[in-house]
């Protein structure tokens, strides 16, 4: 393969400041061949977690709520923005313990990734929680009424599959989810999603 060069930015000029949720940049960027495109827009916003959540019965967790992005009522992973200097895992153990009141044995790390490859958007640092004990009641404090509903892996990935989720975090989250725990035995007592 031939080595590839990353653009060079000239000079960057913030079109729209709303910190800490978002910043929108124009960029003046020269690319490998010496062509300069004035102009090309970037987003930056904050970076966040989102735990694909599997309980001991083998369930999967996923927070039901209005999402003004898709103006709809939708269901997705728990999730939420990394505060300062917050290590992402201290993140998605915080988030998990707000939005469903839960702690999780073990955690693993599915990686990091940005919204979009040409414009950016805050990382998403993905998770997988297993073993999952609800200890308290779920207190996210978010803007939103939440509903916390539990589904066996089946039915989440039947759902998933029929491409219910309106997301693409909760796509990717769950899809990567899906990939680490490969095809594990449904619990006995999961609601149905029909019945959301």
């Amino acid at each position: 393969m031939p080595e590839l060069e990353p653009w060079r930015t000239l000079n960057r000029n913030l079109l729209l400041d709303r910190t800490p949720w978002l910043r929108v940049y124009a960029d003046d960027v020269e690319l490998p061949d010496g062509r300069i495109v004035e102009g090309y827009l970037r987003l930056e916003s904050p970076s966040y977690v989102m735990i694909v959540p599997v309980d001991r019965k083998n369930r999967i967790g996923l927070v039901r709520s209005y999402k003004r992005g898709v103006d709809a009522i939708d269901m997705q992973p728990p999730a939420g923005i990394i505060e300062a200097d917050e290590p992402p895992l201290e993140a998605a153990r915080r988030e998990l313990l707000e939005e469903l009141g839960c702690t999780a044995d073990e955690w693993h790390n599915l990686g990091a990734y940005v919204l979009g490859g040409n414009f950016g958007g805050g990382p998403a640092h993905i998770f997988l929680a297993t073993g999952c004990e609800q200890i308290q009641a779920p207190d996210a404090g978010d803007l939103e009424e939440q509903e916390v509903l539990w589904f066996s892996h089946t039915e989440v990935e039947q759902h998933w599959m029929a491409g219910k989720f309106q997301q693409l975090g909760s796509v990717a989250a769950l899809g990567l989810g899906f990939a680490h725990l490969g095809h594990i035995s449904a619990g006995a007592n999961a609601p149905s999603m029909e019945d959301e």
